[in-house]
């Protein structure tokens, strides 16, 4: 279905909100826990970054991440350009409701399922990798919140 300027549907703006919450929630993923804090890297439960060799393939890791994070805000740009001006609340809730999304699902499939890394390596990890899953739900509940009180 082709949507032109302003007579997108509500799902087509919600969809565009979300997308780009996904790419801002994996930026603010990388770029505080792997890059500010130091936390863990990537591949980082893969590759211990203990050797310049592992320092390079978790850099390379966190490249690609962080790749993929660009193509989904431009998706989401791409999207809300083509959808009709967001109610306030309709963007921040997407854009906190797919932060949210992508803690959840990465705190699954990376933290507990795949163990390409944990949030904080070490005795505590799992209290870091529940909590950062904790974090994903509520800002999933408030975006999605937010977002059903837009579109009222």
């Amino acid at each position: 279905m082709t949507t032109r300027l302003g007579t997108s549907s509500p799902t087509t703006k919600k969809t565009a909100a979300l997308v780009l919450g996904l790419g801002v929630g994996g930026f603010i993923d990388g770029i505080v826990i792997h890059q500010l804090l130091g936390w863990h890297h990537m591949l980082s439960g893969w590759y211990p970054p203990d050797t310049p060799e592992n320092l390079h393939r978790n850099m390379l890791g966190d490249g690609l991440f962080h790749l993929f994070c660009l193509v989904l805000v431009l998706g989401g740009v791409v999207l809300l350009n083509r959808a009709a001006p967001l109610p306030a609340r309709g963007l921040w809730g997407g854009l906190v409701g797919g932060w949210g999304v992508f803690n959840v699902v990465e705190g699954i499939v990376d933290h507990l399922v795949l163990g390409i890394h944990h949030v904080r390596h070490g005795a505590d990890q799992l209290a870091w990798d529940l909590g950062f899953l904790a974090l994903g739900v509520v800002l999933a509940l408030v975006g999605f919140g937010l977002t059903r009180s837009a579109y009222r």
